[in-house]
């Protein structure tokens, strides 16, 4: 028979509860804060579901009426450095982080609401109901606050969204020499999501100051949450990770604080993260002003149960029985709370005139229309002060270099001259630079803090990334080993990291550049070969650079890490080994926005290219006669392609051949012809052709992989079209 030992995981997991000794010796001025805050977040809700009921919310209010404990419990004791990631029911996490920053720690309860706490909930109020004067500008509404001189870094819509976020925000703050910290909140449904556990083992890993605040309300919508996992003690998660964890019942504030600050010790004494799950309950239903009861999926007796335990009752009934406040001095917080959030609706709603006992909001409170656009990207100002060179004008002396050497040099280049650009990727600090060299010598030199080898886990590593970025101390470059890697993290670079300067308001930087290779041609098949212009010309919020040559490489890179928007750089394996040139001296030059490239001036057809394809168009050209005029992007996004040039090529050529390797589905050149003809359509005289792989994605097959994929007699195909198109000429 076999032996058997128990086996221990070696992390702790704790159940706190209070004690009556616990309320005695709480800081009286602590229990008054958190009863001032409880009844200020209630009277925001409840004023937000009066106003829902109205019609006058547009979109949902997912209210936090009930769960209010564990957010005032757990982030009274924070400072306005530490920072909060909230979830899409937020306005509780939003609400707490604000107060406690605006009130600077102190609170009397005889004047609860000062100007700066009647301002913020104003505000609050106004963003929720989608106005000019919210802190996004309305565009965030109820389920995207953010403040970050509070610290609240932002609530998110995708569950577990936030996540990754954080422990990037959790990694500046460690790497920057802080004790502060970065709480993250999520629900029970957000703890089966991969983002949530990924992110706990990076945390864990890099001893990131990262707390996991479950708040575990039952209910994901209407799914209870043992209909969804088989363990519902959602804190012991973490012990997979080696990350301690606490339970706590949510609707006792003071046990919440009591956790959280356990937990924070250890989170700001560099030893690691740490979960806390807070048990809570939303009174009403998902969305709206309705009991979860009035949809069929709860019991009555159950919400009475849990109402009873109202966190706003237990902390009165306390403090009550400390003689530290009475009935009377209840009531008056209750109505201060009441009075400051009538006084906020007051100036943000009227009567409607045009219907008789309804209202309306203020409609010069309105966003102006013309700013629905207005912050998708930053204005690349930042650039202003850089050295210009364009290759293609430069008179002076070259050195010989390989592209992939060029690559691994231009961010040598860069992190010698700038100590907040750190590296991170799956094996990019081994193997001598990676798996192509791409960067060779970086982890010799800058060493672990600095190149980071991450865990296979794209959606957690790109995420942290785009959180560090919004912190703003550091600059990270992210490395995808391949773009269809990107589909595994698609939430963190679209939803997140594109999507996160214009949904806040448009002032947020995010400085962040994403580095990949289109692989075409070496056989890794279908998942490994995407080439993903096409996908991120149509995602808001990124720019993109395609270089065809070293030269074009350096500057276009240092433009990417000079940036505050997010930068996709596509690089192309079958360029890595090509040998090439740069400028002598320094790799300090930037090729800018709006910045084409003409290879051969011609005056029959514009061919129209990027990456390789650049290389495959010249050699096409030259073989069919064809008087093509061949322009490098470089620049593929929206606001930074180079219209002048495109411009001036097809008003005298009359004719557009566009050209690529990839897929036909996913393909740049689809968006491309159509802002063409919107633009050029006078000056054409022929349809647009254009150049493509096939439809299916590459092949692991040679022979197949070949005829999925366009190279150069795919482009003669293409130009014969064009000549076709002309009458034969």
């Amino acid at each position: 028979m076999p032996k058997r030992r128990r086996l221990e995981t070696g992390a702790s997991w704790v159940e706190l509860t209070t004690t009556a000794q616990d309320w005695k010796d709480a800081d009286p001025a602590l229990l008054a804060r958190m009863l001032g805050q409880l009844h200020l977040i209630r009277a925001f809700e409840e004023t937000v579901l009066d106003l829902a009921g109205e019609g006058l919310v547009h979109g949902p209010a997912h209210s936090s009426i009930g769960q209010e404990g564990g957010a005032v419990g757990s982030i009274i004791g924070l400072g306005s450095a530490d920072g909060v990631t909230g979830s899409h029911r937020g306005h509780h996490q939003f609400l707490a982080k604000a107060l406690t920053h605006v009130t600077g720690g102190t609170v009397d309860l005889g004047q609860l609401v000062t100007e700066p706490v009647q301002h913020l909930l104003q505000r609050t109020l106004a963003e929720i109901l989608g106005l000019a004067q919210g802190f996004s500008g309305g565009r965030g509404g109820s389920m995207h606050l953010q403040w970050l001189e509070a610290g609240a870094l932002g609530t998110n819509a995708i569950v577990g969204g936030g996540v990754p976020f954080a422990a990037g925000n959790a990694w500046a703050q460690k790497h920057g020499g802080t004790r502060d910290l970065t709480i993250s909140y999520y629900g029970d449904g957000s703890s089966q999501i991969g983002s949530v556990l990924e992110s706990m083992n990076l945390a864990s890993a890099w001893k990131l100051p990262l707390m996991f605040f479950v708040e575990n309300n039952l209910y994901a919508v209407s799914t209870h949450v043992d209909e969804v996992t088989a363990d519902t003690r959602l804190s012991v998660r973490g012990q997979g990770f080696s990350i301690p964890g606490w339970r706590v019942d949510g609707m006792d504030p003071l046990a919440v604080h009591l956790a959280v600050e356990e937990a924070s010790e250890r989170l700001r004494a560099g030893e690691g993260s740490a979960i806390v799950e807070a048990e809570v309950y939303r009174f009403f239903h998902q969305n709206g002003p309705y009991p979860g009861s009035a949809f069929g999926y709860r019991g009555k007796d159950e919400e009475a149960e849990w109402r009873a335990r109202d966190p706003l009752a237990r902390v009165a009934r306390e403090m009550i029985a400390l003689g530290r406040l009475d009935e009377a001095q209840v009531t008056a917080v209750r109505e201060q709370a009441q009075a400051a959030m009538a006084a906020a609706v007051a100036q943000l709603i009227e009567a409607d005139p045009e219907n008789p006992g309804k209202r309306r909001i203020r409609p010069e409170l309105w966003p102006d229309p013309g700013f629905v656009d207005v912050g998708i990207r930053g204005d690349a100002s930042e650039l202003s002060a850089l050295t210009v060179l364009d290759p293609v004008e430069h008179a002076g002396g070259w050195r010989e270099i390989k592209f992939v050497d060029a690559v691994a040099a231009v961010m040598d280049r860069r992190m010698e001259t700038d100590e907040r650009i750190v590296v991170m990727g799956e094996d990019v600090h081994r193997l001598n630079g990676g798996t192509n060299g791409a960067t060779k010598g970086l982890a010799k030199k800058y060493g672990p803090g600095r190149v980071i080898g991450t865990p296979i886990s794209e959606n957690a590593f790109v995420g942290l990334g785009g959180g560090l970025a919004l912190d703003g101390r550091f600059r990270p470059v992210v490395e995808f080993m391949y773009p269809d890697f990107m589909w595994v993290a698609a939430d963190q670079v679209f939803n997140q990291i594109g999507k996160a300067r214009h949904m806040f308001g448009g002032d947020n930087d995010m400085p962040l550049v994403l580095r990949t290779k289109v692989a075409m041609g070496s056989g890794y098949g279908s998942q490994h070969l995407m080439d993903p212009a096409g996908i991120f010309a149509t995602a808001p919020g990124w720019r993109i650079v395609a270089p065809s040559s070293a030269a074009d490489y350096v500057g276009l890179m240092n433009a990417a890490l000079a940036m505050q928007d997010p930068v996709l750089v596509i690089e192309h394996i079958d360029l890595y080994a090509m040998t090439d040139k740069v400028p002598e001296g320094e790799l300090d030059y930037i090729l800018p926005p709006g910045k084409a490239a003409i290879r051969r001036a011609g005056s029959e057809v514009t061919v129209i290219s990027y990456l390789s394809m650049v290389h495959h168009s010249l050699e096409a050209i030259e073989q069919t006669g064809i008087d093509g005029e061949l322009i490098d992007l470089r620049w593929l996004d929206r606001a930074s392609i180079d219209w002048d040039t495109i411009g001036e090529s097809i008003k005298k050529t009359n004719a557009v051949l566009i050209v690529e390797q990839g897929a036909r589905g996913t393909s740049y050149g689809g968006w491309l012809a159509d802002e063409i003809q919107r633009r050029y359509f006078d000056w054409l005289d022929q349809p647009i052709q254009r150049v493509t792989g096939g439809e299916a994605s590459p092949s692991i097959s040679k022979v197949l992989e070949r005829a999925a994929i366009a190279l150069t007699p795919e482009v003669v195909a293409g130009l014969e079209r064009v000549r076709a198109g002309m009458g034969g000429r």
